[in-house]
């Protein structure tokens, strides 16, 4: 059966938080390099509305197994047509096509919530999630040299966008 989403529920949230956090330690993923709480989420959580800026969960076997976020850039009004997707699996459910899934999903309903434009901030040595966006026909729109620094090595943090709209 193929994968289905669903909009997340706040009762989502700790497997969500978990997700996120079982990525930190591979130091490719997130420039987070502690675990984050539930409770500092919760406003993250009520940002993430369905009609402007969805947040989705895949289940199996009545766990959430991934999820997939658009979020707001930079914050101004003149970029409310711009959203920067985030995707997290769990462990066990990469390398399944849940990852493709997501984007193609995400790439369709982008302009039902009024999106032009789709963004993927990613490492430069995540390669994974390099080719996954570029599949999908994102292109390098920048490159930030040397932006983060992940225990003692500085990472590129690398811009990629499509217009869908």
């Amino acid at each position: 059966m193929p994968p289905l989403h669903r909009l997340a529920r706040f009762d989502d949230l700790p497997a969500i938080v978990a997700i996120y956090n079982s990525t930190i330690a591979s130091r490719q993923v997130t420039a987070d390099t502690e675990p984050i709480s539930v409770e500092s989420r919760h406003a993250w959580f009520a940002e993430h509305t369905p009609e402007r800026r969805p947040l989705w969960v895949i289940e199996t076997d009545g766990q959430v197994t991934g999820w997939l976020s658009y979020s707001n850039f930079y914050g101004r009004p003149a970029y409310s047509a711009t959203a920067e997707l985030s995707i997290y699996l769990h462990e066990q459910a990469r390398g399944k096509g849940l990852g493709r899934y997501f984007l193609e999903q995400a790439i369709a309903h982008a302009p039902q919530i009024g999106i032009h434009t789709l963004l993927g901030f990613i490492f430069g040595h995540n390669e994974p999630s390099l080719k996954l966006f570029e599949a999908f026909a994102f292109e390098r729109w920048a490159t930030m040299p040397r932006v983060a620094t992940l225990d003692g090595i500085e990472r590129d943090l690398i811009i990629l966008g499509k217009r869908v709209a």
